[in-house]
């Protein structure tokens, strides 16, 4: 963590590369495998401030810490023309209870086919791809997993709809991913009879004003190992854009079972440095 911190304020101090023209907020935090997004789930959105032609770069840190495990992350990404998002996340996923760690780096690209997270009646529509490739394949393979790499595919859809019920404006997120990636490839890949399954993973947001956002997520996980349950992920959270340089994410999270270890709950922090 104060590696990634130390990155933040080196991106912090650096030029700016590019005009600044999206409203705050609009590029999201940086989920768990480096895709813009919320905490665990990647939403159809492109991660900075670019505009029309041009350039943003970012780098973020966060931490899960629930009961019998922990995961660190760290990362950059590249956007373009508010239309292409690259990124790399390494993982780093601690075994509190039983000693050692399991390593993991996820390479990412986003594209955005259609529509817009503000100004049109159409969604903004994203298709991704996470290439993921574990770097300590010795015990996911003990346990079933059948490959040390995988690729997850995904269809997002992002709308803001303004001036809701409830007297603020709502983001609703809708991610589509096909996968065959045990606890999100941190267990590995496939296993005996497994097969890749498509699965949803959603997200609502509401944006209390251009800076604070609360929100909630969801994402379903393919249960594939025979030796434990893989059960499906939840979170809280509420985000703070500080400025178009600096947020700060910080929420509950709800990660039922992991290998055996039951009721698997704590808490998440990101931080991330845009320019």
């Amino acid at each position: 963590m104060n590696k990634a911190l130390s990155l933040l304020c080196l991106a912090l101090s650096m030029p700016v590369l590019a005009a600044a023209d999206k409203v705050i907020a609009t590029g999201g935090a940086t989920s768990i495998e480096g895709a813009a997004g919320g905490g665990i789930v990647p939403w159809a959105v492109i991660n900075g401030y670019a505009s029309s032609e041009q350039w943003s770069v970012n780098t973020f840190a966060s931490t899960v810490q629930v009961d019998d495990f922990s995961l660190h992350n760290v990362g950059l990404g590249l956007s373009y023309d508010d239309r292409w998002e690259w990124s790399f996340a390494r993982q780093k996923f601690q075994l509190d209870s039983l000693g050692g760690e399991l390593r993991q780096d996820v390479w990412g690209v986003k594209y955005r086919l259609a529509g817009e997270l503000l100004y049109s009646s159409m969604p903004q529509l994203s298709l991704g791809l996470q290439y993921k490739k574990h770097r300590d394949f010795t015990l996911p393979a003990a346990v079933g997993a059948a490959e040390d790499s995988g690729v997850d595919y995904y269809l997002a859809a992002s709308k803001v709809f303004f001036h809701s019920t409830a007297g603020r404006n709502v983001l609703l997120n809708a991610t589509l991913r096909n996968t065959d990636a045990n606890q999100i490839g941190l267990l590995g890949f496939g296993g005996q009879g497994a097969e890749r399954k498509w699965l949803l993973e959603a997200s609502a947001v509401l944006l209390l004003d251009y800076q604070w956002a609360l929100g909630t997520e969801f994402r379903q996980k393919p249960n594939q190992l025979g030796f434990a349950d893989e059960q499906h992920w939840r979170d809280l959270f509420a985000a703070y854009f500080v400025n178009k340089h600096l947020s700060v994410v910080l929420g509950f999270v709800d990660l039922g079972d992991i290998a055996g270890f039951q009721a698997q709950d704590g808490w998440y922090l990101s931080l991330e440095g845009t320019w």
